[in-house]
């Protein structure tokens, strides 16, 4: 639903007597002649920007594992045991099912004592205690930018957002349709979203890795209030 702004030409009208002019009727967007933002690794395949990720989770202190959809199971069992298993808390999204992930998450895992739990929009304070309590969030990537290491989370009522905020570590799964070359590309695919009509989520996070902060003395700290590790699992989708 468009907002309504009510009284604008009054109100622009008094701006311009202020400033002893008569108020203008249309103002003709600016024609930009250098536009960088669309230069930057145009052209670049799928395989060029994993590259361009794989470089750039270096800097964001990430892990990054690359697996074809057959090989999820696997990779993300290693990833899990690896981050000492016990707990993980994930969205309820049909797409964990497609990824072939089902027997690993509902039998797996609970034959080797690790507890899962699936977001509920109906229990939100349970959602957050089990959030809070969680070893392990697990989410997946709507946008994937190469240039800074960022995903891309949409949330909703069943995808909330404190999956990836509050446990002690984060993995992201990332197909690889949805990689994408840096901010310009994923602004631009959100905008066309919402002039399509489409649905868009209630909030939308761009996350680059653990959390970390240079604010005192411009020393990096990691895991200051969020994830203290994180790893993408690139999954080969295409």
């Amino acid at each position: 639903m468009s907002g309504i702004i009510q009284n604008r030409d009054t109100f622009l009208s008094k701006i311009a007597s202020q400033l002893g002019r008569a108020p203008k009727k249309q103002i003709d967007p600016p024609t930009w002649h250098y536009q960088p933002q669309d230069r930057i690794l145009k052209g670049a395949t799928k395989d060029e920007l994993v590259a361009v990720l794989q470089e750039q989770c270096q800097n964001i202190h990430t892990n990054i594992v690359i697996t074809k959809t057959a090989n999820l199971s696997d990779a993300l069992q290693t990833v899990v045991e690896n981050y000492g298993g016990r707990s993980v808390v994930t969205w309820k999204d049909d797409r964990f099912h497609e990824f072939g992930l089902s027997n690993l998450m509902n039998e797996q895992w609970p034959q080797a004592n690790i507890d899962l739990y699936v977001w509920d929009y109906e229990q939100p304070e349970e959602n957050i205690r089990q959030a809070e309590q969680a070893n392990i969030g697990i989410t997946i990537s709507e946008i994937t930018l190469a240039e800074s290491g960022t995903a891309v989370l949409f949330s909703d009522k069943d995808k909330g957002r404190s999956v990836s905020f509050l446990p002690e570590k984060s993995i992201i799964l990332i197909p690889k349709s949805t990689i994408v070359p840096r901010m310009t590309q994923a602004a631009r695919s959100i905008r066309q979203k919402i002039q399509s009509g489409q649905k868009l989520a209630s909030c939308v996070n761009f996350i680059t890795g653990p959390s970390n902060s240079a604010d005192i003395e411009m020393i990096l700290i990691v895991g200051v209030h969020g994830p203290i590790k994180a790893t993408y699992i690139v999954i080969e989708d295409q």
